[in-house]
């Protein structure tokens, strides 16, 4: 299946939840807000929130600065 990561296409052999999509990326789901399809995840929703062929997901981290 074919998703956009971040304006970045990017191919993926199956249907997969967020939390999944993080885990391969090795990003940890407490460091990140994560935009599917134009709507924000809650996060008790990413393990169970799915992503299919076409959907568009934007990973936004967390900076801290001073």
């Amino acid at each position: 299946m074919e998703i956009r990561i971040n304006g970045e296409t990017m191919q993926w052999d199956q249907s997969i939840t967020i939390r999944g999509l993080l885990e391969d990326l090795r990003i940890r789901p407490e460091t990140v807000v994560v935009e599917h399809n134009l709507r924000i995840v809650p996060r008790e929703r990413i393990a169970e929130e799915r992503i299919e062929d076409g959907d568009s997901i934007e990973i936004i981290r967390f900076m801290g600065g001073g």
